[in-house]
């Protein structure tokens, strides 16, 4: 039997060390399909109920492995429903293969069922590559390419098959005019700033006395080397959200979160320090970095498209984060004072017990931080954590400690709903051996989450550790931006748009042989999560939480809560329970001592 197009591809892939491909099938990829069955299924291809959720699991595969994440799709509406999650991955810089099907090559611009202009359709998300293949020769230079760029630039590729091309026949390119030959080794490289630059950063690094440090995701390789610059600066170090696994939140100088979602202490710590150094983050919003002017600024990231604009940075240092920071920390002066640190450190401290406060608060019928701050001391040191976009992200943001060894994303910066419980599904084909939780709201579940924990039901079994708990946070409301209304825009809820029907999630949950649990008392709240976290298999536990705690961003001050409070009372329709909570959860930053209030 000759070998096929199709074949030749799966062939390809495997040779690059791809192991799953995630996507849903069609008669646009007739031909791949039917050479995977020759292929005996090498590699895995991994059904989901969506082609917008099997881009998600790539994104998630790859975020949690490293390795590149592979989708694909039909023509057409197939290759359309991939977008959301190949933008997820663009906008975090995450190494995806999208490969899809087009029309026969015979019927291409003759308005065909199901034609679609793909290279316009990608041309933007895949802008660093994207193309057609349309003879076998074509074929390894196109493939090998797409894999290399993706890897290289972290970013979304795309390769367009037709369904003709995919059946023809393979024949490698040959040695003569026009013929693109191809190879697949990868061969590691690491960038490295100048001397000069260098020098350059440690004279504006050692002139400070209130060093700020911000991670992001860049910097997940460098864990080692940033302890070790923060303890030489005696900073304090802030984390962007896509940087929440870099470093353990149980060291005193991490300030947690940065942002909208961040924590008070990063605020602070921005507000007051007197040198930035930003290390593999490009954190857009400028309103919580340093005033313009107030700080010096030193940035380190691998992608020279990247730097210099989110500050003013005197200094950027193009390069690799390990071995930009070996370079660096050899240069800095050990001899300065701790009191920067110690208050820090102080404020570190200080907001734990904040947050620890407002955990505790009453609410109707269950608070959503103590949903979270129950969870936090259960996870296992091995833990995979997922949150979708909405309110749930504040609590992540703010309640979970990571610990060495725990992974945690979300969708940082397109902050796409829908993909907690996909990207929890690529976690676990990427490590399937640790457990998975996914936070995920009401909104987010009935969007996307629902029909993908039939996917992982179905491949429950392909996973030596089969948990996945998926925590709904039921509150039967678009919480987020409801809240969003109300404080940026003044406007009481819209209940057209932000209510929610109640749905039985945990029920769902059992109606596909996985562990079911809705909770309705916050004295159950403890063991639900045990439950979870002892199942035999993928478990939904369903929290029913008050969408009247408030999200309250880390510099909101007493003015900002009371203007709040009179466009609730003006017209929203729970605006007395509103600000009441309100109130009570900010008034944990000023009352000494425990308990709930």
């Amino acid at each position: 039997m000759s070998t096929k197009v199709a074949d030749h591809v799966l062939q390809r892939l495997r040779e690059w060390g791809v192991e799953y491909v995630f996507g849903y099938p069609g008669d646009g990829i007739n031909g791949l399909l039917a050479a995977w069955g020759r292929a005996e299924d090498q590699p895995k291809f991994i059904q989901a109920r969506h082609e917008e959720m099997a881009a998600f699991e790539a994104v998630g595969y790859a975020k949690f492995s490293g390795r590149l994440g592979v989708c694909t799709a039909t023509s057409g509406p197939g290759a359309i429903h991939l977008l959301n999650g190949l933008y997820d991955a663009k906008l975090d810089h995450v190494p995806v293969l999208a490969v899809v099907g087009q029309t026969h090559r015979t019927a291409m611009g003759g308005s065909y069922q199901q034609e679609v202009d793909l290279h316009t359709l990608f041309k933007d998300v895949a802008s660093d590559f994207v193309e057609t293949v349309t003879v076998p020769e074509q074929l390894p230079n196109v493939l090998d390419r797409a894999v290399r760029t993706a890897y290289a630039r972290r970013c979304p590729t795309a390769v367009i098959i037709p369904g003709d091309v995919q059946e023809l026949d393979y024949s490698p390119p040959t040695h003569e005019f026009k013929m693109v030959p191809s190879s697949l080794d990868r061969s590691a490289w690491t960038a490295v700033p100048s001397e000069e630059s260098l020098q350059r950063a440690a004279e504006i690094l050692n002139a400070g006395e209130k060093v700020a440090i911000l991670v992001g995701q860049g910097a997940a390789g460098a864990r080692a080397e940033v302890e070790r610059i923060a303890e030489l600066l005696g900073a304090g170090v802030a984390k962007a959200l896509l940087g929440k696994d870099v470093l353990s939140d149980e060291l005193p100088y991490v300030t947690g979160s940065i942002g909208l979602l961040g924590t008070r202490p990063s605020y602070e710590l921005m507000r007051d320090c007197d040198t930035l150094l930003t290390i593999g983050s490009s954190f857009p919003y400028t309103q919580f970095l340093p005033e313009f002017g107030k700080a010096r600024a030193v940035q380190i990231d691998i992608d020279p498209h990247m730097v210099g604009m989110r500050y003013p940075y005197e200094v950027n240092l193009v390069g690799d984060a390990r071995a930009t920071l070996e370079r660096l920390i050899p240069l800095l002066n050990t001899d300065r004072g701790r009191d920067w640190y110690e208050t820090v450190c102080a404020n570190v401290r200080r907001w734990h017990e904040v947050m620890e406060r407002r955990a505790a608060v009453a609410a109707d019928p269950i608070n959503p931080e103590y949903v979270t701050r129950t969870l936090d001391p259960l996870l296992p040191d091995d833990a995979i954590v997922t949150s979708d976009s909405g309110s749930t992200a504040n609590w992540y943001a703010r309640h979970l400690t990571m610990r060495p060894g725990m992974r945690a994303s979300l969708s940082g910066t397109l902050a796409t709903m829908g993909c907690g419980v996909p990207y929890a599904i690529g976690a676990k084909f990427a490590h399937p051996d640790r457990p998975a939780i996914a936070l995920v709201g009401d909104g987010a579940m009935q969007m996307n989450g629902l029909a993908e924990m039939i996917t992982a039901a179905k491949y429950r079994d392909r996973w030596e550790d089969p948990r996945l708990v998926v925590a709904v946070f039921n509150n039967q409301d678009l919480n987020q931006v409801t809240w969003e209304l109300r404080a940026m825009g003044g406007s009481p809820s819209f209940e057209a748009s932000q209510s929610l029907p109640d749905v039985q999630y945990a029920a769902f949950a059992r109606s596909l042989g996985l562990t079911g649990v809705r909770v309705e008392k916050p004295e159950d709240v403890e063991a639900a999560w045990r439950a979870g976290l002892e199942a035999d298999g993928p478990a939904v536990i369903e929290f029913l939480t008050d969408p009247s705690v408030p999200p309250i961003p880390p510099h909101a001050t007493w003015e900002q809560m009371e203007a709040t409070a009179a466009a609730l009372l003006k017209g929203d329709p729970e605006g007395g329970h509103l600000a009441k909570q309100g109130l009570k959860a900010k008034m944990q930053e000023f009352l000494p001592g425990r308990g709930r209030k």
